[in-house]
């Protein structure tokens, strides 16, 4: 994992690799759940949009931290520091509110 130093003027941060990155909270649906958590995204350019991580062929798995898991048939919220989503589960994805 790259170690992260913080940009104070930016408010951004900037793994040792030097691309600035950001968090961003999002909501998203799979047919069981609903999904809220952070996703990493760079700062600027390519990679900086939600959709851009959606559409990476490359990439089989969302990843976010700071989540909560919400079955969508009722049951209890779980609230996780890491989750990994099959991107070809998601249904939709938004802002979360309060973005």
């Amino acid at each position: 994992m790259a170690s992260l130093a913080t940009n104070s003027e930016r408010g951004s941060t900037q793994p040792a690799h030097g691309t600035e990155e950001r968090r961003e909270r999002i909501r998203l649906e799979t047919p069981h759940h609903r999904i809220e958590g952070l996703i990493l995204l760079a700062a600027d350019g390519y990679r900086s949009r939600v959709s851009d991580v959606l559409n990476a062929a490359e990439r089989d798995f969302l990843t976010l931290t700071d989540a909560t898991l919400q079955p969508l048939a009722g049951g209890a919220v779980e609230r996780h520091e890491f989750l990994a989503v099959a991107r070809a589960h998601v249904v939709y994805v938004v802002a979360a509110e309060g973005n």
